[in-house]
């Protein structure tokens, strides 16, 4: 994640480097932005390793509704 000219990338060993680049917004607005793409990333890898998002493991009862 970068913004403000700050860089960060996700660099696998062998591959290419991807940069998620998200847009400048007021210091306490910067976190709300930050969250939206990293949740995309983490759902996408979690299908993409075949995992189903909507039934995790080890989900504790008291969580659980019927």
């Amino acid at each position: 994640m970068c913004s403000r000219g700050d860089a960060a990338a996700v660099c696998p060993s062998g591959g290419s480097c991807r940069v998620i680049e998200v847009p400048q917004v007021a210091d306490c607005l910067q976190p709300v932005i930050n969250i939206i793409p990293l949740q995309l990333l983490a759902y996408h890898l979690t299908v993409l390793r075949g995992f189903d998002v909507d039934q995790p493991r080890n989900l504790a009862k008291s969580v659980t509704t019927q």
